[in-house]
């Protein structure tokens, strides 16, 4: 049985290469996304990769989706947290309620993932987490 690969953000740029590339090595890729449910749809009809929807910066929502994954697919062993957003303003225009978006989104959830999937981890002395930072 192959190992199972979460990519956060899967299913466009960076995240699909990432999906695309631990599927042509063998992992059972799961792709995760938030928003746009006909892309998401389109990716997982092209290249066979299941994909989950949920807020990768909701701290019970994470836990709550990643267990029906390891439920269905088996434990997750690779972790990329690839997700992320953007909110490009300069700091005196922005307010804090966008500050925080970022924040959770591009910080919190490598916690909120990492947090569900880490005792699993430890448990089979074997995982793999990979945090991107990127624009």
């Amino acid at each position: 049985m192959s190992r199972v690969a979460l990519v956060t953000g899967g299913t466009r740029g960076i995240g699909e290469a990432i999906c695309n590339a631990l599927q042509a090595r063998g992992y059972t890729v799961i792709a995760n996304y938030a928003g746009n449910d006909a892309s998401a749809a389109e990716f997982s009809k092209r290249t066979g990769i299941p994909v989950y929807k949920f807020d990768v910066s909701d701290f019970e929502a994470t836990r709550a989706k990643i267990g029906e994954i390891e439920a269905k697919h088996g434990p997750v062993e690779v972790l990329v947290n690839n997700a992320g957003i953007t909110r490009d303003r300069t700091m005196h225009r922005m307010d804090p309620l966008q500050w925080k978006q970022v924040i959770e989104t591009n910080l919190g959830s490598c916690f909120n993932t990492c947090h569900a999937v880490i005792n699993g981890m430890r448990e089979r002395k074997f995982g793999r987490i990979v945090n991107i930072g990127s624009i």
